[in-house]
């Protein structure tokens, strides 16, 4: 009885341990597929990059042959830019203050 009992334990073992091997096996893929979806993602962005690096020095290249300053309405875009993203964050901040907080209504 004692030897049934053993062989049963190590065969349910060895069930378990073919179990976690197939499904280490599939983690393995995927973090293989995900590894190659993040290498297709680099590269397209990469190219985008490229495309928009091209862009920008066209449109410079333009903007100077009209006769306009390219890089002071880039600073400008820039700024503005800037600055509604600033607003943004004051008006998030603003929403995020507890209602009835005398406090945050006056600045005291």
């Amino acid at each position: 009885m004692g030897l049934g009992s053993t062989a049963k334990k190590i065969q349910a073992l060895s069930d378990h341990a073919e179990k976690m091997y197939r499904q280490v096996q599939e983690m393995q893929q995927r973090v293989i597929g995900l590894e190659e979806e993040v290498d297709e993602t680099h590269e397209t962005v990469k190219s985008l990059d490229q495309e928009v690096d091209e862009q920008r020095a066209l449109l410079i290249a333009i903007a100077e042959e009209q006769g306009l300053d390219a890089e002071g309405i880039l600073a400008e875009a820039a700024i503005e830019e800037a600055e509604d993203a600033e607003s943004e964050t004051e008006e998030g901040a603003e929403s995020d203050a507890p209602v009835g907080d005398a406090t945050a209504e006056t600045g005291e």
